[in-house]
């Protein structure tokens, strides 16, 4: 049979569009189309990719959306042939994050990630790991000589309140314990001078324990806004996250724990030994409930 008709699809200049921000996303780096792209599939699988390939990024390629352009497959035809694309390594399931330009808050969306060029899973690894961009990122240049280890940009507005403010002088460890949350206050926008007013504003007389204050203090979170440049530095877009689930479950997982997309339930891998020492009677067990929670939550689920 040639590969033409391996390849043979129907047309889809209406096909329909996922809500903004969600539906296929065509990875990077691929191959220019060839006759021969998806000759390795079966027929079925091959006209299904066929057709997803020449569809624009954005278009909505959920099971009930190709079931119904796709008059010649039922749903559970389409589910099992996304299902082997993903296996051969045409396709992935996943999030990631999209950055609101007037805000600069993020939030997260739903993708159907397609390449034309089948990719393994190191590749969609690494995929992952890009964060979105699509251009190589430049190797940093590292000093020759060890340099001691860099604090964040929270720890040192921590580490400086008490020349503001002796009475609310932090510890080492107390700047290690707040890191994170003052972290979160300059990642929604919030500048050196508000976080440290934050901390040092309003004080009562006396002082008994800093560290306290400042958690209480912490904890009342500013609304995400725009983030302000760092002195000196280059404003930019809030890095993307991405995170690739199994293309059967839709659970997340750790790359290196999808084999075809594909987790280790939906494969019918026994589970990883456990590190508590577990029967396997209550591993098995423990199992079946993930699968009974995923069918609950997503008996038809559709992948957008």
């Amino acid at each position: 049979m040639a590969a033409s008709q391996l390849n043979a699809a129907p047309s889809a200049p209406a096909h329909p569009l996922a809500n903004p921000g969600y539906g296929k996303r065509s990875a990077p780096e691929q191959l220019p189309r060839r006759e021969s792209d998806f000759a390795h599939l079966p027929r079925r699988e091959a006209s299904i990719a066929a057709y997803i390939d020449r569809l624009p990024d954005g278009s909505d390629i959920s099971v009930k959306m190709l079931a119904k352009v796709l008059p010649d497959y039922g749903q559970c035809a389409v589910r099992t042939s996304l299902r082997r694309l993903s296996e051969a390594g045409h396709l992935r399931l996943g999030r990631e994050t999209v950055t609101d330009t007037t805000t600069g808050s993020q939030r997260w969306v739903t993708r159907t990630f397609f390449s034309r060029t089948a990719r393994d899973d190191a590749w969609w690894a690494a995929f992952q790991g890009q964060g979105g961009s699509k251009t190589k990122a430049t190797p940093t240049q590292r000093p020759s000589r060890p340099q001691p280890p860099q604090r964040s940009r929270a720890y040192e507005i921590l580490a400086s309140v008490g020349r503001t403010k002796p009475q609310m002088s932090l510890s080492a460890d107390d700047c290690v314990t707040l890191e994170s949350v003052a972290t979160e206050w300059l990642s929604r926008g919030a500048t050196d001078a508000e976080l440290r007013q934050a901390l040092t504003s309003g004080l009562p007389a006396e002082v008994h324990r800093p560290v306290g204050i400042a958690r209480a203090r912490l904890a009342k979170l500013p609304p995400a806004r725009a983030p302000h440049p760092d002195p000196g530095g280059v404003p930019g877009p809030a890095p993307t996250l991405r995170i690739l689930e199994c293309t059967e479950c839709r659970a997340p997982a750790r790359p290196e724990a999808l084999a075809g997309g594909l987790c280790r339930v939906c494969r019918d891998e026994p589970p990883l030994p456990p590190r508590d020492g577990l029967p396997e009677a209550d591993v098995r067990a423990h199992a079946a409930k993930i699968r009974a929670a995923a069918a609950t939550r997503h008996p038809e689920r559709t992948r957008a």
